[in-house]
């Protein structure tokens, strides 16, 4: 880390930022060309009295009309259950080439050499990080 810290600093120390005499000009005129805003109370807007009963009218007869509707309607009927005969589903049924393993060596040699394969894989991972850190 101290190798990409290093570079990014002299990179960083590489860079010349100079301003144009008329960028400058821009951004100090429009400083100078905004105006604070004016701080006007908020008044609230307050409705006449009949809005409020008429809305509330509304509202009541709304859900009048919803309740009578609801209860007029006639319950959906149950559905009934039928006698058909339910054939169950039959799957295929595979025919299976099983042969038992035969192992060359004893279990604890296999057991060694993947030890030693795993070993070798954890140098290997270890080599590459070093290689790019």
């Amino acid at each position: 880390m101290d190798k990409l810290a290093e570079r990014l600093r002299h990179d960083a120390g590489q860079i010349d930022v100079t301003i144009s005499a008329e960028l400058d000009d821009r951004i100090r005129a429009s400083l100078h060309g905004v105006k604070p805003e004016s701080q006007t109370p908020i008044r609230s807007v307050s409705r006449p009295s009949s809005f409020w009963w008429a809305s509330g009218l509304t509202g009541i007869a709304v859900a009048f009309a919803l309740v009578v509707i609801l209860n007029l309607q006639s319950p959906e009927p149950a559905p009934v259950a039928s006698n058909a005969v339910i054939v169950p589903l039959v799957l295929p049924t595979v025919k299976w080439n099983v042969r038992t393993a035969v192992l060359t060596n004893s279990l604890e040699q296999e057991f060694e050499d993947l030890a030693s394969d795993l070993k070798r894989a954890e140098q290997a991972l270890k080599e590459d990080i070093d290689a790019v850190f």
